[in-house]
Order: C-alpha cells, then sequence, then structure tokens
C-alpha cells in the first residue's frame, strides 16, 4: 500500500519540503510549503516522493529529521523530510542521449553541438527504453510516467516548453563536452570533410557557385556547408558554449 495524502487517510504523519525546482511536479495546492502525508508505515520514501508527482530521476539528497536517507528508508509518523533536487552538472558515465518522440527540434540542436543523441520519431515507451537500457543512453522527456518506469536505468525530465529553454536546460544539467559542426542533425552520424568535387553531382548550381568548403555524414552520406542559416545556427552554438562554460566549474567541487 502506497502512502496517501494526510487529507484522505488518518495515522501517522510525515511532514514533507520539496526543493523549489521541484514544485512544478507537485499539485499547485502543495506548491507553497510543507507537505503532509500519512504513513502506512510500509512503503518507502521513494514511493511517496513519486505519489506525490516527483519522478525519483528529478531527486537528490533525500534528509528526514537532520539524516540523509535512501529511497528505500519508511517514513513514520513525525518524521520531517526534505526533498533536495538532482545536483547540476549531473555527473554521468558517458554524456549520450536518447529523445522521445516530442523533442524531435531539441535533438537536432544537441546534435548541431556535436552531442551523441539517439532520435526517431516511431520509436514507442518500450522501444525507447530498451535503447536507454541497451547503449546506456539518458532518456530525455517531458513524459513523467516514462521517468517512472522501472526498468529504466536512467532518465531526465527536460524543461521548458520551447526549444531554446530545453537545450539550456538539457545543457546546465549534464555539461556534456561540445563537439559544434561535427555530428549530422538527422541521423547523429559523424561528418567529416568532403572535396567539393566528390559531392558537386548533389549540389545545386547555386550552391556550387557560392560555396568551396563542405562535410558529409560518415552514415547516411548527407552533404553540409555553411549555408544562409549558418548565422542563426552559430547563435544556437553560441549560446550553447555559454551554458556549458557557465555550469562546467561546479564539475571540480
Amino acid at each position: 500500500m502506497f502512502a496517501g495524502h494526510a487529507e484522505e487517510m488518518g495515522g501517522p504523519e510525515a511532514a514533507v519540503t520539496f526543493a523549489a525546482e521541484l514544485r512544478l511536479f507537485l499539485k499547485p495546492g502543495h506548491r507553497g510549503g510543507v507537505v503532509r502525508v500519512a504513513c502506512d508505515l510500509t512503503s518507502s520514501l521513494g514511493h511517496l516522493v513519486e505519489s506525490l508527482g516527483v519522478p525519483l530521476t528529478e531527486i537528490g539528497r533525500l534528509v528526514v529529521s537532520g539524516e540523509r536517507v535512501t529511497p528505500g528508508y519508511r517514513p513514520d509518523g513525525g518524521d520531517v523530510v526534505d526533498v533536495g533536487a538532482v545536483p547540476r552538472p549531473q555527473r554521468l558515465p558517458s554524456a549520450q542521449f536518447v529523445l522521445d518522440v516530442h523533442l524531435g527540434t531539441l535533438a537536432r540542436r544537441l546534435r548541431l553541438a556535436g552531442v551523441d543523441c539517439a532520435y526517431a520519431n516511431d520509436l514507442d515507451d518500450d522501444a525507447l527504453i530498451e535503447l536507454a537500457n541497451t547503449e546506456r543512453r539518458v532518456l530525455l522527456t517531458q513524459d513523467r510516467g516514462l521517468l517512472r518506469r522501472r526498468k529504466l536505468w536512467l532518465g531526465a525530465y527536460v524543461r521548458g516548453a520551447h526549444p531554446d529553454a530545453q537545450l539550456t536546460d538539457v545543457l546546465d544539467r549534464f555539461a556534456p563536452p561540445l563537439a559544434p559542426w561535427t555530428r549530422c542533425t538527422s541521423c547523429d552520424g559523424l561528418l567529416s570533410p568532403a572535396r567539393k568535387a566528390d559531392v558537386a553531382p548533389v549540389l545545386q548550381p547555386g550552391t556550387r557557385r557560392t560555396y568551396q568548403a563542405f562535410s558529409r555524414c560518415q552514415s547516411c552520406g548527407r552533404v553540409y556547408w555553411r549555408g544562409a542559416h549558418s548565422k542563426q545556427l552559430e547563435a544556437v552554438i553560441e549560446s550553447a558554449l555559454r551554458t556549458v562554460r557557465a555550469a562546467s566549474p561546479a564539475t571540480s567541487n
């Protein structure tokens, strides 16, 4: 039996306080301060936190009455629980990601910055989890239910309604190493320099006349050059670099 909200059950209660960064996951009535929760003495603290709407992928330190505990701790009446947010930047064994079907623009922007991102617009939840687990990729999503799936090895909630904010959030959280202009935004393959003579057959006449430097995806063969939209793309990359530079000093602490 999961722990229930105090207003729904009698018996012993715990007082739970969430870090400000986590309150967006709570019901509006619980965002103002302490949440009082009834304890059944069998459910774990992790279950309690998730029952209030916060995925465990988003939590950091758990403290009960001044003592640090694990998500497996079983709350008791009178406990005072502090739930912290996951620390930033979050250290990863390898900065590789897989994005759900709703984050295609974010995937392209991460690839533009040189971040390894798997993405396909036809992957269902089970396929996303299998890919994340098999290749040890962090699953990025705005689906809280997906983050609560027990089979998932590691995931992260993406904050922001627009790609610019989403990109900033992911880079601020993980501070992955960036290598701009090195990945195919279409398939995630690595790019390599290409001779103009070799790619000329696939270029439009105006492109052949105007541009001299090209690269080609080693996986899908797509050809790239710094075209009319390069200023806009350079702005995306500059913003990404600034975000990672701002987040990176904390990695040495």
